[in-house]
């Protein structure tokens, strides 16, 4: 009988015990992918155990964790962490030496484990501003603590059964992790979750995705830091997969093509990008073979679940699929059984292509507060629905405020932020979690996200306007890449808008429009805006009066995280890109 998981360590332990794998964990190295056995995995776990006991960690303690790619380390790291009863404190490798310093100050870490030598640099250089005591490094590098040295440490297993009594008084309810949210405005909130928390919204996930256990291979590239990429780790241990660690987000192609995984979680501007590098190869095809492909995409593009569409439209789509479609399928690994989506809202044209070309894309909803799943769809007993994001997780409840706020209650609700009792107070109100999210509920008990609570805003007369559904709707066009909806208090709503320059400078070419190749230089082109205009026109058409776009700007850069303009997330800072292009904001309201 499979003992039940109740920490998060037991997914590893529950595999050993029931259903060992010799390749849990698969690393590229010199061109090979090698594998690490699920008793390795635990061996070296112990290990680590033993070692950050030597080093005086005690329960509670933190240990802040950051990797630039996934990798076997982390996870023999996190299990070392958590069962001794400390607590893993996971950062982004692309946040700044300030917000490291601020993180691991506010979080009372204690460790530091970077990945690799950039990552080494960043924290060392306030390392001295905080209570570190020492920085360890996965990667060998001189003047760096090494993983190495810390397994030589614990090689000694003289103190193996403080490591067993300390992993059996660790309770369900015990504080786990730490996660920073990257957060639109303001600091970081240090969401802290139970082994509890993300040990019960990994089984009633389980559930609600349609796999059994068994030796399906998975692509772990999302970052691991995130609460929908950890979740993921743990379910795949949960459900014995053979996982394999994508090399960089610039190899995931080649990873894809030879992991063939039959599973892979992404997240919508992923998703936007892979249709449009094949949209874009499409439109350099010729004669019969273009042809083709845009019949293809316009079939898609109709898709209905269910067979809602009939015969005729079914038959069309069995021949597109295996004329065309089936180049999708092999460029994804030919194995790909659905994909879930999460951390933003996904545009539905994109879920009725994927879907259409038998990648099927179950788009669901979550928060880091939630552990994270919230919903999700599922083609199973009609469990699917384009437009929303699905039905609620077993055990979880929902309901909508008097104001349209979803507020959420279960085992997967957040212990609290960290040193933030009052913040705290305000978003767990009689044990329902204000998610700050917008949506309904329809009669089928499909949920729909419809905007952010804090996102919405008054124009001058009066009228309510919900951003996130205009920004996706203009997201659509292959013209633009980002768009940002702005009027609070003003007398109609207006878009900053960064174009898809990729795509543009391509379009310009063929349309003979002379430029120096820059942003700036593309975006000056009378004949480059018109035909922005034409697709903000076709957006408005979908759009109530009082919302439609009655001006834009272009930006002359890509908005990125590195400059600051999105979070590792690939969510827009809108506070930081209105103060960036206050000029345009002007430029629109004649101020």
């Amino acid at each position: 009988m499979i003992k039940k998981a109740t920490r998060l360590f037991d997914f590893a332990y529950n595999q050993l015990s029931n259903n060992p794998q010799e390749k849990c964990f698969n690393s590229k190295t010199d061109s090979k992918w090698v594998a690490t056995s699920t008793k390795q995995y635990l061996e070296q776990a112990n290990t680590i155990s033993r070692a950050l006991l030597r080093l005086g960690i005690k329960p509670n303690d933190k240990i802040v964790v950051v990797t630039t790619n996934n990798r076997v380390e982390w996870s023999i790291l996190d299990i070392a962490i958590l069962q001794i009863g400390a607590v893993n404190v996971p950062l982004y490798p692309t946040i700044s030496s300030a917000d490291y310093q601020y993180i691991i100050n506010h979080s009372d870490a204690v460790l530091c484990f970077v990945s690799d030598n950039d990552l080494a640099k960043k924290v060392t250089k306030i390392k001295e501003k905080t209570n570190l005591k020492t920085i360890y490094s996965f990667d060998t590098l001189e003047g760096i603590s090494s993983w190495e040295s810390l397994l030589e440490l614990g090689e000694n297993t003289s103190n193996q059964n403080d490591v067993d009594v300390l992993k059996k008084q660790v309770l369900p309810g015990n504080l786990a992790t730490i996660i920073y949210t990257s957060g639109t405005t303001g600091v970081p909130k240090g969401v802290m979750l139970s082994h509890k928390n993300i040990v019960e919204n990994t089984i009633v996930s389980a559930k609600a995705l349609d796999f059994k256990p068994g030796n399906y291979k998975v692509l772990s590239y999302l970052p691991v830091c995130h609460i929908f990429e950890r979740f993921a780790l743990y379910y795949y241990q949960l459900m014995g997969f053979e996982i394999y660690f994508a090399e960089a987000i610039d190899k995931l192609g080649d990873n894809l093509k030879e992991v063939k995984p039959h599973f892979i979680p992404v997240v919508p501007r992923l998703l936007e990008k892979i249709y449009d590098k094949i949209v874009d190869k499409g439109s350099n095809l010729n004669g019969i073979k273009k042809t083709l492909f845009f019949w293809s995409l316009d079939l898609a593009k109709k898709y209905k679940p269910y067979n809602q569409n009939g015969w005729w439209y079914h038959l069309q789509l069995g021949i597109a699929k295996k004329l065309v479609f089936s180049k999708w399928q092999e460029a994804l690994g030919g194995n790909i059984k659905f994909l879930v989506s999460g951390s933003a809202p996904l545009q539905p044209i994109l879920i009725k292509i994927f879907t259409a070309a038998g990648i099927p894309v179950f788009e669901g909803y979550g928060m880091t507060e939630t552990s994270p799943g919230i919903s999700i769809n599922d083609f199973r007993n009609g469990g699917f629905k384009i437009g929303t994001v699905g039905k609620v997780l077993e055990d979880i409840e929902v309901k909508i405020a008097e104001d349209g706020e979803i507020l959420v209650k279960g085992s997967n609700i957040m212990m609290g932020y960290y040193k933030n009792e009052d913040l705290t107070s305000k978003t767990i109100i009689n044990h329902w979690l204000h998610t700050g999210d917008i949506g309904e509920l329809d009669n089928q008990g499909f949920l729909k996200i419809t905007d952010r609570k804090k996102e919405m805003f008054k124009t001058s007369g009066g009228k309510y306007i919900a951003p996130a559904v205009l920004e996706s709707k203009l997201k659509e066009s292959r013209f633009i890449e980002q768009a940002m909806i702005i009027g609070e208090s003003e007398k109609m709503p207006a878009a900053i808008i960064q174009p898809h320059f990729e795509f543009i400078i391509e379009w310009a070419k063929r349309k003979n429009i002379k430029n120096n190749g820059t942003f700036e230089s593309i975006i000056s082109k009378k004949k480059v805006k018109k035909r922005i205009q034409k697709e903000i026109n076709i957006a408005n058409e979908t759009f109530g009066k009082w919302e439609q776009i009655k001006a834009f700007e272009l930006t002359p850069e890509i908005w990125t995280v590195e400059n600051g303009l999105l979070t590792p997330t690939m969510k827009m800072k809108r506070r930081e890109i209105l103060n960036k292009y206050k000029i345009l904001h002007q430029n629109i309201y004649k101020k």
